[in-house]
């Protein structure tokens, strides 16, 4: 009995010593993510809400050039997360052109958006090449059309050309998915 009891436990030792990866918690860096998400958010909104009322549209548009990647690089940093925005229109070519995993995600949004699920339900996240990825949905919110939509004012125009260049993030509605908020954590 003892013996066949030894034989049990021998895959399983090996399989602990033979350098095969831990299992990976998802549902931990799903949390994980979905509270970066939320904390990038919930900085960077009321933000543009202040740069809004004191100097208008084209004092948010340089503080979201501005702001934007410093609140996404402080979060990296304090999280070991890699956090920023990306997008199939871009504003921001250097920092918000999506990689090809991105660009599938964000392609796949509109559809699901159009099915009927809500913008900030949409929140898919994967093991994928050794990293966790998990990308939360932005639709366009009333404050986003100032900037984000069709009917901008010339002096928007004018920020959005000398600040950004190519810029071809405008044309949205209200509650059009603009793009995302892409989370990468390394696994090893």
């Amino acid at each position: 009995m003892l013996r066949h009891g030894l034989w049990l436990l021998i895959p399983a030792l090996t399989a602990c010593g033979s350098g095969a990866p831990p299992a990976v918690d998802t549902a931990a860096l799903q949390a994980q993510a979905r509270d970066i998400s939320q904390r990038f958010v919930g900085t960077l909104l009321p933000t543009l809400q202040q740069a809004m009322a004191s100097g208008g549209p084209v004092n948010a548009i340089e503080v979201c050039a501005v702001q934007a990647p410093r609140i996404a690089q402080a979060l990296s940093d304090e999280t070991g997360w890699s956090v920023r925005r990306v997008s199939l229109k871009t504003r921001n070519t250097v920092n918000a052109t999506p990689d090809a995993f991105e660009r599938s995600v964000l392609q796949a949004f509109d559809s699901r958006q159009q099915s009927g699920e809500a913008g900030p339900a949409i929140n898919p996240a994967e093991v994928r090449d050794g990293e966790f990825r998990y990308l939360q949905a932005q639709p366009a919110q009333p404050l986003c059309l100032t900037c984000h939509g069709n009917n901008l004012a010339a002096e928007v125009s004018s920020a959005l050309s000398r600040l950004y260049p190519g810029d071809t993030a405008t044309g949205y509605q209200a509650g059009e998915i603009r793009g995302a908020i892409s989370l990468r954590h390394a696994l090893n």
